[in-house]
């Protein structure tokens, strides 16, 4: 059993409380209208979470990743599943590209009003169309003009866009061709979306899609945007090295949420099994579904185990690059062995709406996916654990 201090209980009993506050009417309606949480976002930034491991010196709580963990978790695991953690996770570690790089008179304007949820920085502009998971081939650019950067290109798959007043974007600064290893000439810039809006400059069209349905994820098109040099975040040129230094991060916060969706799941199924009577007993009586349960409980004990030794060692200053990858990569696997049993177990009615694990069913699917495959944890355990030839 996993041991938490009685300040993180605390964390676990307060989120609990919130999510208490929005049912699973909620989740589902909200689900099948594709309709943004806010007051639900709002709730957790007027109790301080969103600010959880903002330094308190803006205005935010000072926690670690491991708390964070903790708060996604709870959230997922309460029956909000993905639409409720990922409506709220991005304003939670978007703000590390600010905290980390951006200039201190950059941080002391925007953080405090982060922390408390006034202001919401929950997009982050990266993947293109044609470039994919091979972030060193995007194409936006952003050219230095005197004062400002003047900015053009296309976005897809950025989430929370019309719900986010900043958004952080990635474009080149150089392009490809002309920099001596491809990393280099990538830039981060803090993008005001209402000034975008007011420029004319950036066009969104949302992605049509039934997964994660209540947090919306866009196409984004920008036309001579122009940015002030002031809002460049950190170097330029050393762009793909800030992004990649939060990578680790995101991976053990989506790791919980994944594990905190598959107890959710295994605890409607156990619910269902022990209501559920056929030939005169319940179900869950029955090998053949109490099997799968006991299996995707194992795994996801194991799995949460994982997940927060990953989070100990950020919380430690450890290297995290090869925990917090095995930790992303077993409970997307156990979130998606969990939600595969408890629609088994609901037989009929797991693909029915009201008994919710059809919708934790897709989200599972989802992890697989996004924000990186499997196919790319698997390239990085290859090359940089076992020290297999690169493959790509």
């Amino acid at each position: 059993m996993l041991e938490f201090t009685e300040e993180q209980r605390l964390i676990q009993r307060e989120v609990r409380r919130i999510c208490n506050d929005f049912d699973d009417e909620y989740w589902r309606e909200h689900d099948r209208n594709a309709a943004f949480p806010a007051d639900f976002v709002r709730a957790l930034g007027e109790h301080g979470w969103l600010g959880t491991v903002i330094p308190e010196e803006y205005g935010g709580a000072g926690l670690d990743p491991l708390e964070a963990a903790i708060v996604l978790e709870e959230i997922s695991a309460s029956g909000a599943g993905f639409n409720g953690s990922m409506a709220c996770h991005g304003a939670m570690f978007i703000p590390r590209s600010v905290l980390n790089y951006g200039s201190e008179e950059m941080k002391e304007e925007l953080l405090p009003e982060l922390a408390t949820g006034e202001k919401l920085l929950q997009c982050f502009a990266l993947t293109e169309p044609n470039a994919g998971f091979d972030s060193t081939s995007i194409t936006t650019s952003a050219e230095r003009d005197g004062d400002t950067y003047i900015v053009n290109g296309q976005k897809t798959w950025c989430s929370r866009f019309h719900a986010s007043d900043y958004m952080v974007l990635v474009a080149r600064t150089t392009p490809k061709d002309e920099v001596e290893k491809k990393t280099r000439g990538m830039s981060l810039f803090l993008v005001d979306i209402e000034d975008a809006k007011e420029q004319g400059a950036v066009d969104a069209e949302e992605i049509e899609k039934n997964v994660r349905a209540a947090v919306p994820s866009y196409e984004i098109w920008f036309e001579d945007l122009e940015v002030p040099v002031e809002n460049l975040i950190g170097e330029d040129g050393e762009g793909f090295y800030q992004v990649m230094d939060g990578l680790n991060e995101e991976r053990v916060v989506i790791a919980a949420e994944a594990v905190g969706l598959a107890r959710v799941a295994i605890e409607r199924a156990v619910q269902y099994g022990k209501e559920r009577e056929v030939f005169g007993r319940q179900i869950g009586s029955n090998q053949a579904i109490q099997h799968p349960l006991a299996d995707a409980y194992a795994r996801t004990t194991a799995a949460r185990t994982i997940t927060y030794q990953a989070a100990r060692a950020f919380k430690e200053g450890r290297d995290v690059g090869e925990a917090a990858n095995i930790a992303a990569y077993v409970a997307r696997e156990a979130a998606s062995e969990a939600t595969d049993a408890a629609v088994q177990t609901h037989g009929g009615y797991g693909v029915a709406v009201e008994y919710d694990v059809e919708r934790f069913y897709r989200e599972a699917r989802l992890t697989r996916i996004a924000p990186i495959s499997d196919e790319m944890i698997l390239n990085y355990i290859g090359e940089h654990v076992l020290d297999l030839p690169r493959s790509y």
